[in-house]
């Protein structure tokens, strides 16, 4: 192996790593308006509120417990194969943790508000700030629900590839969405596609899924899957003509820069890299509220492209991300 992949055990930091602590706070929330608010005095005295705080705390908690670690065991005990089997038809791998986390999270901000109209009325601003948040966090939901739908299963319309038989990374490919989509445009080329495989957001971290979208797709003679990490990749200096990653290098915590610099070193000369990131904005903050003012930002990612040597050729936005268009100086015929 190459000296640049010498260290294979060095993984960049999982930005999804602590989603257990998101399950565990819905299984609290889903306890107290369980357990606690029914026995609040203004809201055992309502049927309707009383009844109505049982099933909220009920779905809450289920479905958290389900989404946190219940939904693994299913999984094991009756079998990926089993469960993906049953349609022919696209698994990207995105649970009900990801889809309808933030539905949840909109439900508990109206139970909330509800019980504190109901208990605590002079409290009434605080009440109203939880709806509102309840009303983002639903636009939220929708826009994470729609990455489940074939026809965002695309790229932007960008000149990325060089001919019909380029060889194009698939960079994070995940369960196969890029890889996927680069079918589309690369109608005699082929794909390498590499991933670690051990993405705790994604359904057994992509591998088997994976392999039987390709199937689905009639891809799997055109791609190879490679284990590897992106900022260590075990690839020669040159390799590909092109490379594609989609909401991946957003995840590499510090090591955001060292992968753009491992993409720009195994593109040929004039070779051409199209990244899709997560960047701050509405659409973000309505998936990930507060949390979206971390994220990196446009400015920030251009530079780090050019200093890791790519010159920008285009940018623009496209399934609520944010793309850049880069190229490795030099002539494409070198």
């Amino acid at each position: 192996m190459p000296a640049h992949a010498s260290n294979p055990t060095r993984r960049p930091r999982n930005l999804h790593s602590h989603f257990w602590i998101l399950g565990v706070g819905g299984v609290i929330a889903g306890l107290i308006l369980l357990v606690y608010v029914p026995r609040l005095t203004l809201v055992s005295k309502s049927l309707l509120l009383f009844a109505g705080f049982h099933v909220v705390g009920g779905v809450v908690l289920l479905a958290s417990l389900y989404a946190a670690g219940l939904r693994g065991l299913v999984r094991r005990w009756m079998g990926v194969e089993g469960r993906a089997g049953q349609a022919e038809t696209y698994d990207f791998g995105w649970g009900p943790g990801w889809m309808n986390g933030l539905g949840i999270a909109a439900l508990i901000c109206v139970a909330v508000a509800v019980a504190l109209q109901v208990t605590a009325a002079p409290l009434w601003p605080l009440a109203l700030l939880l709806v509102a948040a309840a009303l983002t966090f639903v636009a939220g939901n929708l826009i994470m629900r729609s990455f489940r739908r074939a026809d965002h299963v695309v790229l932007p319309m960008v000149d990325l590839v060089r001919g019909d038989q380029d060889l194009v990374l698939d960079a994070g490919c995940g369960a196969g969405r890029t890889s996927i989509a680069l079918k589309r445009v690369l109608r005699a080329g082929r794909i390498v596609a590499v991933d670690r495989f051990d993405a705790g957001y994604i359904d057994d971290g992509g591998a088997k899924l994976l392999e039987r979208n390709l199937r689905i797709a009639g891809l799997t003679d055109r791609v190879s899957i490679e284990p590897a990490d992106l900022t260590a990749l075990p690839f020669p200096e040159g390799r590909f003509d092109a490379a594609v990653s989609t909401h991946v290098y957003d995840h590499l915590g510090a090591q955001k820069a060292q992968g753009l610099g491992e993409v720009v070193r195994v593109l040929k000369p004039g070779g051409r890299f199209l990244m899709a990131v997560w960047v701050p904005g509405w659409t973000m903050f309505a998936v990930a509220n507060v949390l979206s003012f971390f994220l990196t930002s446009k400015a920030a990612w251009r530079e780090m492209a050019q200093q890791a040597g790519f010159q920008i050729v285009d940018e623009g936005v496209f399934n609520h991300a944010w793309f850049l268009l880069l190229e490795k100086p030099g002539s494409a015929d070198a």
